[in-house]
């Protein structure tokens, strides 16, 4: 005999990719008034229905405001298999915004649903006809008939859509069954389940088996049941169960079978992980005895095209993301996620804050007993969720709070989200966007800390930017619980009333560490080191350097000598060959090292004896499941020597010569001529050939800080090289030479004391002649002085866009900004290419105009000039008030501005145009038997 399982019929597509067409017809917007199709699930304002709101439209647009209240009608005509008579058959929405009527065949099926994001069903086994057509019709309003519903779910920030957005489908079981089940599976082995039964009349038995990964019986147990039972507990024991966590997420089945003496009349499964959670106030949040701290991020259900309607491929993107950022949370802002990412969270690993919506009011008593029985009875079983959040930012309803632990059966913990100090709940305080000076002294208090908001990543600021102080400061306090960052994605919807662009309603959705496509921001690269449970600390490596590597092993649950360990020796590409990217000149794997979780030791990487005669160390480090956990890369030759390597490429050599008239000094070379300004001694042309050929860098270098009164100017030979020298009144100094080589050598000094934004000098350039920009240093991506992490030492290129950090075009990474760590760079451009290096360490080189956050101006100031050659740059703060007027300094130690004092000295090697190498950059010619002639 089969079993008896439940049998399910879409009548929707699966999800948004995998849609049904419907009948649809709306009261209001874009093509309203007359009967149209639409694919379901969907948002009907993305097919064309209706019109657009953004939650906080209603602060925007004042007291006169009114949102779009639209009201749609859907009908799908469908027939079910005579099979199914006598079965229970229920119809299963799994969310629908926001007020839900479903009728079938005339008749109501139920009370109208109200809340968007909650799974509900209605019994339609006396109302369908077997065999033969049935028609549903739904009514769906956007807004709800109930003033909480709105306040909680549509007064928010973030876009609020309309319609049935997830799948609707019948499910058929025998009229004996399992209707659910909630499982406590703990980590000494106990299992408990309370299974909820339904229509119980000759059934006998209920029977609940357990199988492992590979389907294996690990345990089982049966119980009587007599007629009218409702609900059943069952309890046994599992030995040596594999524990569930985030960095191991071992996953169990529970079979349960209803029978009938030894006849199956009913089977149903869940998946679950033996895991135990607990609270210790005053001291941690525990899984399975070991204290755990949170790198978490907050996700809304998004996707451009489809809005809150996705599916499980964008679900599994999302998990892969976040793990690949080393973080091992995420909190489901602000309402339940499909049920495909929780399963994904389970089996990947993430730990999971799964939330009521409130995102700052709440729901009713009434309406929220309903929602809260809703989410948990769908989610209960999933290992992965560790917090029920009873809402967001006083979003939360007291009396809602008893309600969980009535259909969880393990009583998880219950947190509330909030922005406001002293709301701490179950010893647990979340509080919003606190610095890093009010954490440290939250840390200090009575309550354990975890922020289920910080560090708002708005435009490019927050996010990576000050984590590494955040983190830190989390990781070695007590009561530090880490937190979750804001957020995953920028919410850009697809405008299909604006030509299908890409929306972020201004400044307020630009929030992600990715974008709406999942493009990756620089902050997704810092996070992913600073987050690394690899934790290396080596910042350059010294000549006794003997190839032992202090190392901390920041995984809670995994010895690393689990990890594995490959380092390369390598020499980079040059600044006029085609190419980027190194040449591997030797490899080896180290012996992966023992060190338990939170303990410290050293990796032996047992380098050949010649590593010195590479330019770099790469090291990269391999989780358990075979996933890159971080690469660093470090630089072993000195920009010295990297600047020698480059001039000897350049063999040929011209005499030098000098002119000077009324207002320049012109130093002469082969067919270039340079011209200083004997006013101010800065560069103000630059003439390439016999032809006049010119290339427009000129007005530097102008110091950065401070204005320069011109004290002497004079030129002088040096051997065979021409120097113009000059001195300012306040000590800075410049001095131009050209080399024999054809090299503009500029040496620079100028002394501070205090703190400074930046410091460095400026040229001109102008941008639009620039097509592109290859450099040997950190990259790809931009940084600030708070986020330096995550970018790595390598020949980079990139052409020229001109994208700003969470707006389209999204091309990332960004062309503009600030470089780390810059040895040569080469912009090439309309009027050839320009190559400069420098023979000091620790450059950073600034390109054109950007900024780091939107506002009335952007924000921080940028340096004089455009592109900028500087020994130090400003960090960036966050959008919210408390940063944005130049406090960045509350954000921790590396967000102050830079404490200079002293005198500064650099060198830069300018080389314009493109030298003769030899064979490397001949012309191509075609051969001549190719040439088409008349």
């Amino acid at each position: 005999m089969h079993a008896q399982s439940k049998e399910i019929q879409f009548l929707s597509g699966t999800d948004s990719e995998h849609t049904k067409e419907w009948d649809f017809w709306i009261n209001g917007g874009r093509k309203s008034g007359s009967w149209n199709k639409i694919q379901v699930p969907s948002h009907w304002e993305q097919q064309g229905f209706g019109s657009y709101n953004y939650g906080r439209d209603y602060v925007t647009y004042g007291k006169n405001f009114k949102f779009n209240d639209e009201a749609g009608l859907y009908k799908y005509k469908f027939s079910v298999p005579n099979s199914w008579k006598g079965k229970s058959i229920n119809i299963v929405f799994e969310g629908s915004m926001t007020d839900t009527e479903v009728k079938i065949n005339g008749q109501l099926a139920g009370e109208i649903h109200r809340g968007a994001f909650y799974e509900f069903k209605y019994d339609l086994s006396d109302k369908l006809k077997f065999g033969k057509e049935n028609i549903l019709e739904v009514k769906v309003s956007k807004m709800s008939a109930d003033k909480s519903v709105n306040n909680a779910e549509r007064l928010a920030d973030y876009w609020v859509l309309g319609g049935v957005f997830r799948a609707v489908y019948l499910e058929a079981t025998p009229k004996e069954n399992i209707s659910w089940t909630a499982i406590e599976a703990k980590a000494d082995g106990t299992f408990r389940s309370n299974i909820n039964l339904k229509g119980v009349n000759s059934v006998n038995n209920l029977k609940v088996e357990i199988f492992d990964a590979k389907n294996i019986l690990v345990g089982e147990s049966q119980i009587t049941v007599q007629k009218g039972d409702t609900l059943k507990e069952i309890r046994f024991s599992v030995k040596n169960p594999k524990l569930w966590t985030a960095e191991t997420p071992n996953l169990y089945k529970a079979k349960f079978s209803l029978n009938k003496n030894r006849k199956n009349i009913f089977q149903t499964e869940e998946k679950f992980g033996f895991r135990t959670i607990e609270i210790r106030k005053g001291d941690g949040i525990y899984i399975n005895g070991i204290k755990i701290k949170m790198k978490g991020i907050n996700r809304h259900v998004w996707w451009p095209e489809t809005g809150r309607a996705v599916n499980k491929n964008i679900d599994l993107m999302d998990v892969q993301l976040i793990k690949e950022m080393n973080m091992n949370a995420v909190r489901c802002s602000h309402y339940p996620p499909n049920k495909s990412f929780l399963k994904i969270c389970d089996s990947l690993g993430l730990y999971v804050l799964d939330e009521l919506a409130g995102w700052q009011k709440k729901y009713s008593t009434e309406i929220g007993k309903k929602l809260v029985r809703e989410m948990v009875t769908r989610d209960v079983n999933h290992p992965s969720i560790i917090f029920w959040s009873n809402g967001n930012e006083g979003g939360h309803n007291f009396d809602l709070d008893a309600e969980f632990a009535k259909y969880d059966l393990s009583n998880r913990p219950i947190i509330h989200a909030h922005h406001k100090p002293g709301n701490a709940f179950n010893g647990i305080d979340c509080n919003h966007y606190e610095d890093y000076y009010s954490t440290k002294k939250i840390l200090e208090g009575d309550n354990i800390y975890m922020p289920t908001e910080f560090l708002h990543a708005q435009d490019d600021g927050g996010g990576g930017t000050s984590l590494a102080d955040y983190w830190e400061l989390h990781w070695n306090s007590k009561k530090g619980a880490g937190g979750f960052l804001w957020a995953f994605a920028d919410e850009g919807l697809m405008r299909t009333d604006f030509n299908n662009q890409i929306d972020v309603n201004a400044i307020n959705a630009p929030d992600g560490i990715v974008g709406p496509h999942r493009e990756k921001e620089g902050s997704f690269y810092a996070i992913r080191e600073i987050y690394s449970p690899v934790k290396i600390s080596l910042k350059m490596i010294s000549n006794d350097f003997n190839g032992i590597i202090s190392v901390e092993n920041r995984y809670h649950f995994t010895n690393l000598n689990e990890c594995q360990f490959e380092w390369k020796l390598v020499k980079f590409k040059t600044p006029f060959s085609s190419e980027s990217g190194f040449e591997v000149i030797q490899k080896g794997k180290a012996e992966s090292p023992n060190i338990k979780p939170t303990e410290k030791g050293n990796i032996n990487l047992n380098l050949p004896s010649n590593w010195k005669e590479s330019e770099a160390l790469v090291l990269t480090a391999t989780d358990f499941f075979g996933k890159e956990i971080y690469t660093w890369t470090w630089k072993i030759s000195s920009n010295d020597e990297i600047s020698k390597q480059f001039q000897k490429t350049l063999s040929k050599e011209f005499p030098v010569s000098v002119v000077e008239n009324d207002s320049l000094f012109i130093l002469k070379s082969e067919e270039k001529e340079f011209s200083f300004g004997k006013k101010d001694g800065l560069l103000k042309s630059i003439i390439l050939d016999k032809k006049g050929k010119k290339m427009t860098f000129r007005n530097g270098p102008v110091f950065v800080n401070g204005k320069t009164e011109l004290s002497s100017i004079k030129s002088l030979t040096e051997g065979q090289n021409q120097i113009i020298k000059v001195s300012y009144s306040d000590g800075k100094k410049i001095n131009w030479k050209l080399n024999s080589n054809g090299i503009l050598e500029l040496n620079y000094e100028y002394s501070l004391s205090g703190d400074y934004a930046f410091a460095g000098v400026s040229f001109d350039y102008p941008e639009n002649y620039v097509i592109s920009t290859k450099w040997l240093g950190k990259g790809p991506y931009h940084v600030w002085k708070n986020r330096l992490q995550g970018q790595t030492y390598n020949v980079w290129q990139n052409l020229k866009n001109s994208t700003r950090t969470g707006f389209s075009p999204w091309i990332y990474p960004e062309f503009k900004g600030y470089f780390d760590d810059i040895s040569w760079l080469q912009l090439d451009t309309a009027e050839g290419k320009i190559t400069i290096g420098t023979k000091e360490e620790k450059m950073f080189v600034r390109l054109f105009e950007f900024y780091g956050i939107y506002g009335a101006e952007g924000y921080p100031k940028l340096p004089a000039g455009n592109i900028s050659f500087l020994d130090a740059i400003p960090p960036l703060g966050t959008v919210l008030a408390f940063n944005i007027n130049d406090k960045t300094e509350t954000l921790g130690p590396e967000s102050e501005l830079n404490h200079l004092n002293g005198t500064f000295k650099r060198t830069l090697y300018f080389y314009f145009g493109l030298p003769d190498l030899g064979d490397e950059n001949k012309q191509f010619t075609m051969p001549k038997e190719n040439i088409l002639t008349d």
